[in-house]
């Protein structure tokens, strides 16, 4: 497409801020998603000394073509790091703490009990930090699923990304109904876990096809639903057909809400763990 519109141009980060967050990160061997996957609000987040943390290395073993992450033969699990995200967490004085993963299709258990691991780490180092997962599909592994539910997170985030009809070229790998089940799952075995998806716009969905998507979540009773423009991270991946401009995000937020949605975050910079503690400040409130 041609170049963005208007009300995609977002300054510069302060390469000072960068630096400071980094040089932290560098010293306990971390990875944020922030960094790997290209994240526009990185500079904004970073100031607010906030982080999605990505565990399980910095190289995944799926090839969504949407994605910047790195993808070929993943390194071995480094066993520090659950307590390097912890004392990270502190040092940040995180009241939430979000953390995420590459997918882990080597492993057994899809690194399920990695998240254990960390959501320990994390209880113990900085208790006052409520927990939210953003994990991969686990390829089905609900076993595993549940061990990582019995550890507690507050919140369990896992996207779908895009509509069912494009998932063959947007993540071949991936499939539509087990994303949705795995929401499903989380309900199943503990209606007291918040569950939240998302899904970015531009890659040539209809907007009945993303409605159909909000439908399809809220069978599953997932609590918040973010919405997001893709934009393309390089040459080498999927190109954008189309931006779209910030009062249509206003009218899927509209009708997400009047489907059942308790949050919804709807915007072209809009990222999936963006505003994430708001997002749960809020569904506290509606709970009580």
């Amino acid at each position: 497409m041609n170049s963005r519109p208007e009300w995609l141009k977002m300054r510069a980060p302060d390469s000072g801020v960068l630096d400071k967050m980094e040089n932290m990160l560098d010293k306990l061997s971390l990875h944020t998603v922030c960094e790997s996957a290209n994240c526009p609000n990185i500079g904004r987040c970073f100031k607010n000394k906030t982080a999605t943390f990505m565990v399980m290395g910095n190289t995944c073993t799926r090839n969504c073509r949407f994605c910047a992450v790195d993808k070929g033969k993943p390194e071995k699990l480094d066993y520090e790091e659950p307590k390097n995200v912890a004392i990270a967490s502190k040092k940040l004085g995180l009241k939430h703490t979000v953390v995420t993963s590459v997918t882990r299709d080597d492993l057994k258990d899809g690194g399920a009990g990695h998240f254990v691991k960390v959501i320990k780490a994390i209880r113990e180092e900085n208790p006052q930090s409520t927990i939210e997962l953003l994990i991969p599909d686990l390829n089905g592994n609900w076993d595993a699923l549940r061990k990582i539910l019995d550890a507690g997170p507050d919140v369990l985030n896992h996207n779908i990304e895009t509509v069912r009809s494009l998932y063959d070229k947007v993540r071949p790998m991936a499939v539509y109904d087990r994303s949705i089940e795995l929401l499903r799952q989380v309900k199943i075995f503990n209606k007291d876990i918040y569950t939240k998806c998302g899904i970015m716009l531009g890659l040539g969905e209809t907007e009945a096809q993303v409605v159909k998507v909000m439908d399809d979540l809220i069978k599953v009773n997932c609590d918040m639903l973010t919405i997001s423009q893709y934009l393309r991270p390089s040459r080498k991946h999927l190109p954008v057909l189309e931006y779209i401009p910030p009062e249509k995000f206003a009218r899927y937020r509209e009708i997400a809400l009047q489907k059942g949605f308790k949050v919804v975050f709807s915007g072209p910079y809009i990222r999936s763990s963006y505003r994430a503690f708001e997002g749960m400040k809020m569904l506290n409130n509606l709970k009580n």
